[in-house]
């Protein structure tokens, strides 16, 4: 029986080190497959019987194996030229979809898990990596705001398609007025004339407009009266009376600001009043009372330098950027930005669990657990890191270092199926 269960454990020993050797023919083929993770052959001992009722005897039970694919064990970052190719620095993986669940825009696209991919946009405008695997994320409104989404499914998460030859603007909603009036002008022996101050805005089409603010001192000293016109419609949307500090300390600084003519009210927790111009509001930052950095009154001399306003006139999409936080940006060439998607990390209780598939792919599965959307940077997972990708996990000189183990226990077990076979042979011999 001793010598049967011998055959029985080098058959095994052969079976387990051939398997063993598919694993390691795998990662090294794969030694420069960005974002493979390199699979792991563990053995596991057989035992037949204790033998201590058989006067010591012994039966072999050999070995099994085990092969595990290190889901959570990455390769290192590389730079890369395009703005997105995409990595994770840390835990969670990139939501993608096939080919065919790409054409379901309604949230039922099959969801699969990879750790990086160099996404470029097709001829239909998917950001898709070289295997055909499209990006997922959740869209962003008009306003490029992401709005809430439901995080244990992936019902709101949608292909992402993006049209090359796409326009976009960005209304002006809010001016800051750093302007210093001249105080000698508002002496009540002044001339009293009037500083007139033109401020650009885009309207809710990208089209440019203009402010025409005039600055009229009142006669009473350190009163301005602040007109404000829309050039495009000559109506006045604002009318202000702004009254100056002279204290010590405080001197050339707002003291008040008084609305006039049924005017927006001002604000003075932000400084800031609202124009109702056309159909958009702007919000123009005059100052805080008591503080600089708004109109002040000052000197002798009309300074309008750093007015500033956030709008930008319709412009070409010219590239796409992700940032650390997976917000998927558009870039248009009038120097604006607007994010288009956000596109979360999934992460599981398990990676190790996942079911692997082509392209360095993964599936949820019931080993795995149940799979959470994450902002990237939040909770337990890492952050995108656009141009860059990661490598494969393989260590090439330890699987090399693996072969060599392999292949010697391989010959190590067909000498035990050798010698238990010249065993045989001799026990055959007896009867002659």
């Amino acid at each position: 029986m001793s010598i049967t269960s011998s055959l029985n454990a080098g058959i095994s020993g052969l079976r387990a080190n051939a398997n063993r050797l598919s694993t390691i023919s795998d990662n090294i083929a794969n030694s420069a497959t960005y974002g493979y993770r390199r699979a792991q052959t563990s053995f596991h001992s057989m035992v037949i019987g204790s033998g201590l009722a058989d006067q010591g005897a012994y039966s072999a039970g050999g070995v099994r194996t085990s092969t595990l694919r290190l889901a959570d064990q990455g390769g290192a970052l590389i730079g890369t030229q395009n703005a997105t190719d995409i990595a994770v620095n840390g835990r969670g993986f990139l939501p993608v979809t096939s080919e065919l669940g790409a054409q379901l825009q309604d949230g039922t696209a099959p969801m699969l898990l990879t750790a990086t991919g160099s996404f470029r946009q097709d001829a239909n405008g998917f950001l898709r990596n070289p295997a055909g695997m499209v990006l997922m994320g959740w869209p962003a409104g008009e306003d490029g705001i992401v709005p809430p989404n439901v995080r244990d499914n992936s019902s709101g998460l949608r292909p992402i398609q993006i049209a090359m030859n796409q326009q976009a603007s960005f209304p002006t909603s809010r001016i800051t007025m750093p302007v210093n009036l001249p105080a000698s002008d508002s002496a009540p022996s002044a001339l009293g004339d009037p500083s007139i101050l033109s401020i650009a805005y885009f309207d809710t089409l990208g089209l440019p407009g203009t402010l025409e603010a005039t600055f009229q001192p009142t006669g009473t000293a350190n009163t301005w009266t602040m007109s404000i016109e829309d050039q495009a419609s000559g109506t006045t949307v604002g009318e202000y009376e702004l009254v100056f500090d002279t204290s010590p300390g405080s001197g050339g600084t707002l003291a008040s600001v008084t609305a006039l003519g049924g005017s927006n009210s001002y604000d003075p927790a932000t400084g800031s009043v609202n124009l109702t111009v056309g159909v958009q509001q702007i919000n123009m930052q005059l100052g805080r009372l008591g503080e600089p950095g708004g109109v002040t009154q000052r000197g002798s001399t009309f300074s309008p330098a750093g007015v500033t306003q956030d709008g930008f006139g319709a412009g070409d999409l010219i590239g796409l950027t992700i940032d650390a936080s997976g917000n998927l940006d558009a870039v248009y060439d009038q120097g604006f930005r607007r994010t288009l998607f956000r596109v979360p990390l999934v992460d599981v209780p398990n990676p190790n669990g996942l079911t692997s598939v082509n392209d360095q792919s993964f599936q949820i599965s019931r080993e795995s657990g149940p799979f959470f959307l994450w902002d990237a940077g939040d909770g337990p997972v890492g952050e995108f890191v656009g141009f860059a990708l990661q490598e494969s996990a393989t260590d090439v000189a330890e699987e090399l270092t693996n072969l060599i183990q392999t292949q010697r226990a391989y010959s190590s077990n067909a000498k035990v199926i050798q010698t238990v076979d010249e065993m045989f042979q001799e026990t055959n011999n007896i009867k002659r």
